[in-house]
């Protein structure tokens, strides 16, 4: 098999490094760093692209360090363990930028990232997938299991009692303030929140996300306020506790029924939640002022774009987590500009960047 030899210039949406072929093609090559001078093996080809792995680092970036875990690369989990931090950072304000320009289509740029410096034990939840002789996580870009005792992105309760556990079945472990999978709780800004179902796995980043989006609405108590994809209300109570209404829409039961709860405990009778899809529900009340969207990875579905459109704020609020679909939706919602946009790192080591955007209804200005 042929050897090539190429200089990574950069990083792709999912962590690897990028260099061209002799031929021009664009390479993508896990756990290289921006610098590098490789010698590569070409593991999949397709016309326009390829894969490779590394057989040789001939020039070392600088950018390269010593890498801290026995099972890196091999284990999907991780994407930046043989970088510097603040080259990580770099790679994910440059896969911002690239969507909003490339996809997006705009000169709007993201100059630093919100962080908590906590780059290990951070993760409150971790899936630990079974093969009946071992738990671990899934190698990268397969359902191969790679055994793990002990990660260093969990928090250490996690970490202990996965010492702990029988190999025979897959597990999910969360830990909250008050311990490790009993009904757990989150505090942020002095509320207090249940967190079953989909809640930030990183509690310090997910801090400054919810006060970055408290900002960027800047609601009044005469405004109303309307969050789309809700989950279990954590977003809605931290921002809607300034507006004289709010309403939190989800399509999980569960999580609606969890949100109410939430609303409930922190006496913030002002802020409902029903259940129905982001892109199909009556308001029943007057037009928001402001609308958060915090859809999937997927981004937000043809009829959300729709509602809110029809609804027509005068501000959404926009929190991602992932730039693409960022990019996308941004094109589709016309009629609004992009006032402000900031980027947060909820997943250290890893190739994943939150995004809170900031968009402006301009035939309301």
């Amino acid at each position: 098999m042929t050897t090539h030899i190429v200089t990574v210039t950069g990083y792709g949406a999912c962590g690897e490094g990028v260099a061209r072929l002799e031929d021009g093609r664009v390479v993508f090559i896990r756990s290289a760093a921006r610098g590098d001078v490789l010698g590569i093996k070409l593991t999949d080809e397709r016309k326009r692209s390829a894969r490779a792995g590394i057989t040789e680092i001939i020039t070392p970036s600088p950018h390269r360090i010593e890498v801290d875990c026995p099972v890196y690369p091999e284990c999907g989990g991780c994407d930046f363990r043989h970088i510097t931090y603040s080259e990580e950072l770099e790679a994910k304000l440059l896969r911002v930028n690239d969507s909003m320009e490339r996809i997006g289509g705009l000169s709007v740029r993201v100059h630093d990232i919100l962080r908590t410096e906590k780059t290990e034990g951070y993760r409150n939840k971790a899936v630990f997938h079974s093969d009946g002789a071992s738990l671990g996580f899934y190698r990268s870009r397969s359902h191969t299991i790679v055994p793990i005792d002990h990660c260093l992105l969990l928090d250490d309760r996690i970490n202990n009692a996965l010492k702990r556990l029988s190999p025979a079945r897959s597990i999910t472990l969360r830990s909250g303030r008050n311990g490790l999978d009993q009904p757990l709780e989150e505090e942020l800004d002095g509320l207090v929140f249940a967190i079953s179902g989909f809640f930030q796995v990183n509690t310090g980043a997910a801090a400054l996300l919810f006060q970055k989006a408290r900002e960027f609405a800047s609601l009044s108590k005469n405004e109303l306020l309307v969050d789309l994809y809700c989950g279990v209300g954590a977003l809605t109570l931290f921002v809607g506790r300034d507006a004289g209404y709010a309403l939190g829409i989800e399509q999980n039961p569960a999580s609606v029924i969890t949100a109410r709860e939430n609303a409930r405990r922190n006496n913030l009778s002002h802020i409902e939640f029903i259940n129905a899809d982001a892109g199909k529900w009556e308001t029943g009340v007057r037009k928001p002022d402001c609308i958060i969207v915090d859809p999937p990875r997927s981004g937000l579905s043809p009829e959300a774009v729709r509602k809110v459109l029809e609804l027509s704020p005068g501000r959404i609020v926009y929190v991602s987590c992932d730039p693409a679909t960022l990019a996308r939706d941004i094109r589709e919602l016309r009629g609004y500009t992009v006032k402000d946009i900031c980027a947060v790192d909820m997943f250290p080591r890893t190739a994943n960047v939150e995004c809170c955007c900031l968009l402006i209804n301009t035939k309301r200005q």
